[in-house]
């Protein structure tokens, strides 16, 4: 009986070692091989959408340096980390802060300036113009995510009702209409439009100058470890324009590889084909599934 009960806790703890060394494992591969990564936002237009999911290599910055016009993810610049070295690795490693994604366009001890010529923003690094055949060549339309006027409320009701849904950027083609969109579903009473009834746009390559900053000019020298990094929709991008040069320790993997790409904000597949069992096939755009992303 002894021996019974003996062998049953050694199966037990064996069973429970071979699940921490498993997760040990899982962890490892996790931080130093390879991540999964979600699109939250329309930073990286139309090279990435909303709701994708990238492959992101992790090994190779192992034994190299990041490279210019690479698309990496790295850690939000502006997160409080602690002051506690083990509570900092955990943040670090496990659980702190959102990942971002944008690409680098100057590496540590580049000059990186931008310019506004013939009307257009313009980047060089180390006095060379760069050419940027990434960047999103179509307008922005503003999209109501929840339109008040939908629940028969307006603006200012929404607002006092602290019911207001702030509305979103997307990438729209001009030629195609609402229903047809390449990018993003929406329909006509989504889209959001100004005082003359016309929908609210932001078209590339079109500098915005105002009284107290314009972001597409700056004059910048990298230190030692500094990254300039910007998205490739600039006109809805928050990068180093605004933020400033990003700590190299920050950038932990390079985006490689779209697995899947489906519009909608939700974060976990199972849950959204369960909430959506017709739609979310509808919602997958197989022409972007399963391929590199440059």
């Amino acid at each position: 009986m002894f021996k019974t009960v003996e062998k049953k806790q050694q199966t037990w703890l064996g069973s429970i070692s071979e699940i921490v060394i498993l997760l040990l494992i899982v962890f490892i591969i996790r931080t130093f091989g390879f991540g999964l990564y979600q699109v939250p936002t329309g930073s990286m237009e139309t090279t990435m959408l909303v709701g994708e999911r990238f492959f992101a290599d992790k090994f190779s910055y192992l034994f190299r340096s990041p490279r210019q016009g690479e698309i990496i993810s790295f850690n939000d610049p502006n997160f409080n980390y602690s002051d506690n070295k083990a509570k900092r690795m955990f943040e670090y490693y496990v659980w702190g802060p959102s990942n971002w994604t944008k690409r680098i366009i100057g590496l540590p001890g580049d000059h990186v300036q931008g310019k506004i010529e013939d009307g257009k923003p313009i980047v060089y690094v180390n006095g060379t113009k760069l050419d940027e055949p990434y960047l999103n060549q179509y307008p922005l339309i503003r999209i109501w995510r929840d339109n008040p006027a939908l629940r028969g409320e307006s603006i200012e009701q929404a607002i006092r009702s602290g019911t207001i849904v702030p509305p979103e950027d997307r990438s729209y083609d001009p030629q195609v209409p609402y229903d047809q969109q390449p990018f993003y579903r929406f329909t006509e009473q989504e889209v959001m439009r100004n005082a003359e009834g016309e929908p609210q746009l932001k078209w590339p390559h079109v500098a915005e100058v105002t009284p107290f900053r314009n972001k597409d000019e700056f004059d910048v020298k990298l230190g030692s470890d500094e990254y300039w990094l910007m998205g490739d929709n600039r006109k809805g991008s928050k990068d180093s324009r605004y933020i400033g040069p990003v700590k190299g320790e920050l950038i932990h993997g390079r985006i490689v590889f779209r697995i899947l790409s489906t519009d909608s904000n939700e974060g976990w597949l199972l849950l959204d084909m369960i909430k959506h069992p017709v739609d979310f096939f509808k919602r997958v755009r197989w022409s972007r599934c399963m391929e590199f992303v440059k």
